[in-house]
């Protein structure tokens, strides 16, 4: 086992199921880097540079570089996810969503179900989300509530390089639309990964630390935020369980309700929008079926309901902080 970054660990887990599987192909803007150009083929590997270096052993047929057009390649990875291949389209920043929104939402969502399950959509699309860069509001966007409204996606946030490996490589062998989101704040961030391929179940939570007082539910990055506050607080006598729920959609109910019985108090930090987000699902899932459990109102630390700003003072008080995560949980802590 070896230090890996999430880019590396990404990239890794494409080149495994590709040499595993010859219907898995990549499909997307720049992936292969300049194809048709001139200079190096293979010069970039995507706006992040995740898939640098696959052309070259896989070849234009494989990996393929495409047009500025969102709806048309991810038109044409949804028609080839049905007849039987298995795509991974990058579709760079989860914003360009909106571009390709019907085919997302009324194709390769409905397809499975409308034919009866007579075809399945075997279909990853990998994007970035989140803030942290200065990409202002465009290209800063965390959109898991979006995708999680729709049923027939699956939707998967890693927290780390060794979460994103085996749950990219379940995602690509899954018969149904993943739609798989990588926080571009952590694509440097190092983390222990196996070597070999392996595979990280879909719906099914990590307790990443277990602790008595208070249940502190995450996805992506806000979950090693979660951690750190945790760590301060463990100084003050309080001990927090930090559930990274990798999935919005299969949820793990079940972990998270059956924390909120042990420590009797609740709260979630999420880097998307607040109204009608996903920390607001979460906080109704623990009203709806772990009232009685409860001992203090349920905290919910997310951005204000506004656009991203592009100042870097104002990104910063607008993405979920450590400090503000300590807060919340001091007072459901204290809350009687």
């Amino acid at each position: 086992m070896s230090e890996k970054s999430l880019r590396e660990a990404i990239n890794e887990a494409l080149r495994l199921e590709m040499q595993r599987d010859a219907k898995v192909f990549l499909i997307g803007e720049d992936i292969a880097g300049g194809t048709g150009g001139e200079g190096e083929e293979d010069a970039w590997g995507g706006v992040m540079g995740v898939t640098k270096g696959l052309f070259g052993e896989f070849g234009g047929h494989r990996v393929i570089d495409t047009p500025i057009s969102e709806t048309a390649y991810i038109g044409a990875a949804v028609g080839a996810a049905v007849t039987g291949m298995r795509p991974v389209a990058e579709l760079m920043f989860c914003d360009f969503a909106g571009v390709c929104f019907d085919q997302i939402m009324n194709q390769a969502a409905k397809l499975r179900y409308m034919l009866g399950g007579q075809a399945k959509v075997p279909l990853v699309i990998r994007m970035q989300c989140g803030g942290g860069f200065n990409a202002a509001a465009q290209h800063s966007q965390t959109l898991h509530a979006l995708f999680t409204h729709i049923p027939g996606l699956k939707v998967v946030m890693p927290s780390n390089a060794y979460e994103a490996k085996g749950l990219l490589i379940e995602s690509i062998r899954d018969d149904d639309p993943v739609m798989f989101m990588e926080h571009k704040y952590m694509y440097d961030d190092k983390w222990e990964v196996p070597d070999e391929s392996y595979t990280i179940p879909l719906g099914e939570a990590n307790y990443s630390r277990d602790g008595e007082d208070v249940t502190v539910c995450a996805l992506g990055r806000m979950v090693n935020l979660c951690n750190q506050a945790a760590d301060e607080l463990k100084g003050e006598g309080i001990d927090c369980t930090v559930i990274d729920l990798r999935c919005t959609s299969p949820l793990d109910e079940i972990s998270i309700c059956e924390s909120i019985e042990e420590t009797g108090r609740l709260v979630v930090v999420d880097e998307g929008y607040p109204r009608c987000g996903f920390a607001t699902d979460v906080a109704a899932l623990a009203a709806e079926k772990a009232l009685r459990s409860l001992k203090a109102p349920v905290k919910l630390v997310t951005p204000p309901h506004t656009t991203i700003p592009f100042a870097p003072t104002l990104e910063e008080l607008y993405i979920p902080s450590i400090d503000r995560i300590m807060t919340a949980i001091q007072e459901v802590y204290h809350s009687k």
